[in-house]
C-alpha cells in the first residue's frame, strides 16, 4: 500500500513535469519519446550517483531550445546529438571545479553580470520563431490561416496567462500544460487537428533512435551554453534543500548533483532527446504536497520511460497545431529573458558602473543580434558566443574599486 501511494506521487510529479518536458521538443523538432526516455533514464542516473538523497527530477532542459534549433539547422540533428552529448561535460567541469575549489571559485567566475544577460538572450534570442509560430508560419510559408492561427494563439496565450497569474497553487504548477490543452480543445472545435494519425498510431512503438556524428563544431557551439543550466541546477538544489530542510549541497555534494545531472544531459543527447535540467515546478510540488521522499522520483522516471513507448500518445503530440506552440513560446521566452533580469535586480548589478554597463549590452547586442565569429573551420554563435564574451570581459575589464 505504501508503495501504490508513493506510485501515485510520482505519476503526480510527472503530470506537473509533463507539460514543460514534451514542449522542449516539440519546439526544436526532436522526438517528444525521447524526451521522455532521456528525463527517465537521466533520473535514474541522477538518482544512483547522489544514493537517491535528493527529490529532484530532470525534464527538459529550456535553455537549449535556441542553440538545438540552430545547431540542426547548420550541421544536422547527428551532429547536434554529439554536441548534447559533450555539453554534458561542462557539468563534470564545475563538479571538479566545486571540489577542489569550493562554490565561491565558481561564483567568482560566473557573477551575476555574466549569467543574468546570457539567460535573457536564451529567451529573446528565438522571439521571431515564437512570432511566426504564433502567426501560423513555418519556415516563412503559412501553414496555417493567418486569421485562424492569430485567434488559437491568443487563446492559448490568454489561457496560460490567466492560469498562471489567477490559478490555485495546483494549478499554476501547470500552466502550460492547461493552456496547450485549452488552445488544443479549440483546434478540435476549428476543425485544425488531423485526428486520423492518431487512430492510425499503434499503441506500443520503439522510439526511433538516431546514431550520433562526431563534430567537433557543434561540441564547441554546445559546451558553453551549458553554462546557464549548470548554474541553474545549483540554485535548484539549493531550493529544493530550503523546502525539504536539508542541506544537499553538503550531502550528497554538489559536485555528486552536477555530476549526476551531468550524466543525464549525456545520456540523453546520445539517445536523442533534450538535455536534462532540476525543474523548479518539481519543487513547487515538493513544497504543496509536503511528500519529499525521493522515491517517488524514482516512479516518475519510471512512468515517463514506459510513456516513451506508447505509440498513440506521441502521435497525439505530433498533432498539437503550431499556433498552439507559437502561444505558448510567446509567453515562455519571454519568461526566460525576465529571469535573467531578475538575475541581474536580485544581485543588485550596478549598471552605471561602466565594467557591468559594457558586458550586458555587448552580450545582448551579440546574441539577439545573431552574430556568429568563425575560427578556421570552427563557428562560435548564440548562447555559446555569449558566454564566452561575458566571461572574457568580466575577466578582462577592472572591478570598480580597482580603477583609478
Amino acid at each position: 500500500m505504501n508503495q501504490l501511494k508513493l506510485a501515485v506521487s510520482g505519476a503526480q510529479i510527472l503530470f506537473v513535469a509533463f507539460g514543460a518536458m514534451v514542449l522542449v521538443p516539440l519546439l526544436t523538432g526532436l522526438n517528444p519519446s525521447l524526451a521522455l526516455l532521456g528525463a527517465g533514464i537521466g533520473t535514474l542516473l541522477f538518482q544512483i550517483v547522489t544514493k537517491r538523497k535528493v527529490p529532484i527530477f530532470l525534464g527538459s532542459s529550456f535553455a537549449f531550445i535556441a542553440p538545438i534549433i540552430y545547431s540542426i539547422k547548420t550541421w544536422g540533428l547527428p551532429s547536434t546529438m554529439f554536441g548534447l552529448f559533450a555539453a554534458g561535460f561542462m557539468y563534470f567541469v564545475f563538479a571538479a571545479l566545486i571540489k577542489w575549489r569550493g562554490l565561491a571559485t565558481v561564483n567568482r567566475l560566473l557573477p551575476p553580470v555574466v549569467i543574468g544577460p546570457v539567460i535573457m538572450v536564451i529567451g529573446l534570442s528565438v522571439a521571431a520563431a515564437a512570432s511566426e509560430m504564433a502567426m501560423g508560419k513555418s519556415g516563412g510559408n503559412q501553414v496555417v490561416g493567418y486569421a485562424d492561427a492569430l485567434i488559437l494563439s491568443g487563446f492559448t496565450f490568454a489561457v496560460t496567462v490567466v492560469v498562471s497569474v489567477f490559478g490555485s497553487r495546483m494549478m499554476k504548477l501547470v500552466p502550460i500544460l492547461i493552456g496547450v490543452a485549452a488552445g488544443y480543445i479549440l483546434a478540435l472545435v476549428m476543425g485544425l487537428v488531423d485526428t486520423a494519425t492518431i487512430a492510425a498510431a499503434p499503441w506500443f512503438a520503439v522510439p526511433h533512435f538516431e546514431t550520433p556524428q562526431v563534430n567537433w563544431q557543434a561540441a564547441l557551439f554546445m559546451l558553453p551554453v551549458a553554462i546557464a543550466p549548470a548554474i541553474e541546477h545549483i540554485g535548484g538544489i539549493m531550493a529544493i534543500g530550503n523546502v525539504t530542510g536539508n542541506n544537499y549541497t553538503k550531502d550528497p555534494g554538489l559536485d555528486k548533483t552536477l555530476a549526476g545531472d551531468g550524466l543525464g544531459v549525456c545520456v540523453a543527447g546520445l539517445i536523442g532527446g533534450p538535455p536534462v535540467t532540476t525543474y523548479g515546478e518539481v519543487t513547487g510540488a515538493v513544497m504543496i504536497t509536503k511528500n519529499s521522499n525521493p522515491v517517488i522520483m524514482t516512479w516518475a522516471a519510471i512512468f515517463a520511460i514506459a510513456m516513451a513507448f506508447f505509440g498513440k500518445f506521441n502521435a497525439f503530440l505530433a498533432s498539437i497545431p503550431l499556433p498552439v506552440m507559437g502561444g505558448i513560446m510567446l509567453l515562455l521566452f519571454g519568461t526566460i529573458a525576465s529571469l535573467g533580469i531578475k538575475t541581474l535586480v536580485d544581485a543588485k548589478v550596478d549598471l552605471m558602473q561602466p565594467k557591468n554597463l559594457v558586458i550586458v549590452s555587448s552580450v545582448l547586442t551579440v546574441g539577439v543580434g545573431g552574430m556568429a565569429v568563425h575560427v578556421g573551420t570552427l563557428s562560435f554563435a548564440g548562447v555559446g558566443l555569449c558566454a564566452i564574451l561575458a566571461i572574457v570581459l568580466n575577466f578582462l575589464l577592472p572591478d570598480p574599486k580597482t580603477e583609478s
